[in-house]
């Protein structure tokens, strides 16, 4: 059976198709092409999740994200930037879009053009993740916790309502900066600085 979760202002509204079973990843995709108005990710447990569109401020600041973290990958040159329409295909299944991230060159080109041209079956190995008016703060670190557990080296979360980013690492604690001006990605990112003047 394929499951729709379609992600409202308080909580998720879900959708039981029962004569559907879960879709593969070729399914997936093809609903995907046949919605391209649609934000939609896929659980690791096959659930298929719909979220609205960005509220138009919450585009902005990814749009500034995404121009901090590709100005810096175009000049550092050890890897290849995405913005919030990518989605890549997890070790555990899931496929999912993280507002911005950060693959590794050698990671990135390892792949074949097929693969790049789908739902890449790779973990950013940096993601970013801006909460929303329609997030909620604990579906999002369940998410960076997947980033992390499916191979990411650094994911941060960042929660515009609190003027609060939390940093995800490996084996690490989760690290909580409280109304930061800058937050840094050193050593994972040497030399990336997020200025978040332009991100609250």
């Amino acid at each position: 059976m394929t499951t729709l979760l379609i992600q409202t202002q308080s909580v998720p509204l879900t959708v039981n198709l029962p004569s559907i079973k879960s879709m593969t990843t070729e399914q997936f995709y093809e609903f995907c092409q046949a919605n391209p108005d649609l934000r939609i990710e896929r659980s690791a447990s096959g659930e298929v999740i719909v979220m609205p569109p960005a509220f138009s401020d919450t585009g902005n600041r990814n749009f500034k994200i995404a121009v901090q973290l590709g100005s810096w990958a175009e000049q550092d040159g050890t890897g290849e930037a995405f913005d919030s329409s990518t989605g890549f295909t997890l070790p555990n299944g899931a496929i999912r879009s993280p507002d911005a991230s950060w693959i590794k060159i050698e990671r990135w080109n390892a792949l074949t053009d097929k693969q790049k041209a789908s739902f890449a079956p790779i973990c950013p190995d940096f993601a970013i993740e801006l909460r929303s008016q329609s997030d909620t703060l604990s579906g999002l670190q369940d998410k960076m916790r997947e980033y992390i557990a499916n191979g990411a080296l650094l994911g941060w979360l960042i929660d515009r309502k609190n003027r609060k980013v939390y940093i995800y690492r490996l084996n690490q604690e989760v690290e909580i900066l409280d109304d930061p001006e800058t937050v840094s990605g050193n050593p994972e990112l040497p030399g990336f600085v997020l200025r978040m003047e332009k991100i609250w």
